[in-house]
């Protein structure tokens, strides 16, 4: 930086116009208020230079000088190119407004530079990121040439905005798919809770031959760990340290979170234990609620002690994780100690989850007075979950009065789930009250709700197969019949010859 200061001031000693030089070399830097300031004081600036600059603030997300600098340039007499446009378009979509685009893209037309697939390809992402899917999806059906990057543009938009089934429309009908294009697909699958879908992307994308990269893999671990998929996250783990992928930090949280879901926690603690010194908040947050999931309090809250001594302040989320851990321990003094610290010593105002792991806590303690009172002060309206921890604790403990209130609020709350029927009737009928229980049926059958049937995942072969009770809709159904009614035989026969023995021995 200092040779470059010396070069611009024996430059403006000399008369020597290094502009260009200096500024392409400022920005490498990178130091772009410098460039930006040497661009000011150039005399007659270059369309390469305000590109130069534009994509420099373009990269970092800074959309306000990218178009004060379009309007410089426009001021000036400098007409831009494509290569203008496709910067000031990626900058554009971190703007709030979409109007500011639209402006750029009305000039982008009457500049006639609308063959560039760069420009077109960046225009249909703002317009996708900035929640304007019908201009992204108008600008896409009126462009004839579409590349790979083009469709990968419009089909991530969707994605990213939860139409899934027009992402998917659309990438079926690609021409031709990189891994960019499956990582999309799965990425938006994930990320709006088709884990199941991205699962089984992930599988064909892998079955076409193409090779999961940092990103692929950051995205169907999620899914892995709600599917409960542990074999194919095992051989991801595997794949992902043999091409280096574990120095990528979304790729060991995404691992670390993957492991404490499908219950092997030893695991995931040897990942936390693996990134060492690189632990962010996230991996912090994700150990404490690996750890409070599997009922480990103790650890829970010797690791918060060892987050706090390494100078990582937490969050929201931390503490969601630490009073799920007193919950399961039984720590009804620890819990309220830490519910007191979030605001006294963090700042931190307790949102809805934190409410309902505190009712959670009471309420599991037999302290439903005070949970309900809890309930009572929150500055906010509960919610199911408030309602059902009460509901829940006071099932628990046979408290008809409090769960009266509780499934009053929840049917008000959620009147087509029969769970808050059902729990209510199982506590009516626990003290005798067969009038209460009548009471509900009939509330249930006028209001056409019925329980639905519940069913179980399992993985085999390194797909996940989805079934309920006595389920004959897989393709193999008479197969996996005749196995079990063969297993019953068998079971049946052993324990008939085991009956004999012991007959035997008896006499």
């Amino acid at each position: 930086m200092n040779r470059l200061r010396q070069i611009h001031a024996y430059t403006l000693r000399n008369g020597i116009d290094n502009t260009k030089l200096l500024i392409v070399d400022l920005l490498e830097i990178p130091n772009i208020s410098y460039a930006h300031r040497l661009l000011d004081h150039t005399p007659s600036p270059t369309l390469f230079l305000f590109n130069k600059v534009i994509q420099a603030y373009s990269s970092l997300r800074q959309p306000l000088p990218c178009l004060r600098l379009y309007s410089r340039m426009c001021l000036r007499g400098c007409p831009p190119n494509q290569h203008s446009f496709t910067f000031l378009f990626a900058a554009s979509a971190s703007l709030s407004s979409p109007l500011p685009g639209m402006m750029l893209h009305t000039h982008f037309l009457r500049s006639g530079f609308d063959f560039d697939v760069f420009a077109l390809t960046a225009l249909i992402d703002m317009y996708a990121k900035l929640g304007e899917l019908g201009s992204a999806r108008q600008v896409f059906d009126e462009t004839p040439m579409r590349d790979t990057p083009i469709w990968n543009s419009i089909v991530s938009g969707y994605a990213r905005r939860g139409y899934m089934v027009e992402a998917l429309e659309l990438f079926r009908t690609m021409p031709c798919k990189n891994v960019i294009s499956w990582t999309s697909i799965i990425s938006g699958c994930s990320q709006n809770g088709h884990s199941a879908d991205a699962l089984k992307m992930f599988l064909e994308m892998e079955e076409g031959g193409f090779r999961p990269n940092e990103v692929t893999v950051a995205s169907v671990l999620p899914a892995c760990a709600n599917l409960g998929a542990l074999e194919i996250g095992e051989r991801i783990e595997t794949y992902a340290r043999g091409n280096g992928f574990l120095k990528n930090m979304y790729v060991c949280n995404a691992l670390l979170e993957m492991y404490a879901k499908c219950g092997k926690i030893d695991a995931a603690r040897r990942v936390f234990d693996e990134i060492g010194s690189r632990r962010g908040l996230c991996s912090w947050n994700t150990m404490i609620a690996g750890l409070a999931s599997h009922g480990k309090c103790n650890e829970v809250l010797e690791l918060y002690d060892q987050m706090l001594s390494e100078g990582t302040i937490p969050d929201d989320i931390t503490f969601v994780g630490l009073l799920l851990a007193c919950t399961h321990g039984g720590l009804v003094a620890e819990g309220r100690r830490l519910f007191k610290s979030m605001g006294s010593d963090y700042g931190i105002s307790p949102k809805l989850e934190h409410y309902g792991c505190m009712v959670d806590l009471l309420g599991r303690a037999g302290k439903l007075q005070e949970a309900r009172d809890l309930i009572r002060s929150m500055p906010m309206k509960p919610d199911s979950v408030i309602w059902g921890a009460l509901l829940g604790a006071c099932s628990f403990h046979g408290d008809v009065e409090f769960a009266e209130e509780a499934a009053e609020s929840l049917i008000e709350l959620e009147p087509w789930n029969p769970g808050n029927y059902v729990v209510l009737s199982n506590i009516y009928a626990s003290v005798g009250r067969w009038d209460g229980v009548s009471k509900l049926r009939k509330m249930m059958k006028g209001e056409n709700i019925t329980k639905a049937a519940g069913y179980s995942i399992i993985q085999e072969g390194g797909e996940i197969h989805k079934f309920i009770v006595e389920d004959k809709s897989h393709v193999k159904s008479s197969e996996i019949y005749a196995m079990l009614r063969g297993i019953s035989a068998a079971m049946k026969i052993r324990r008939q010859a085991t009956v004999f023995e012991c007959e035997l021995v008896g006499f």
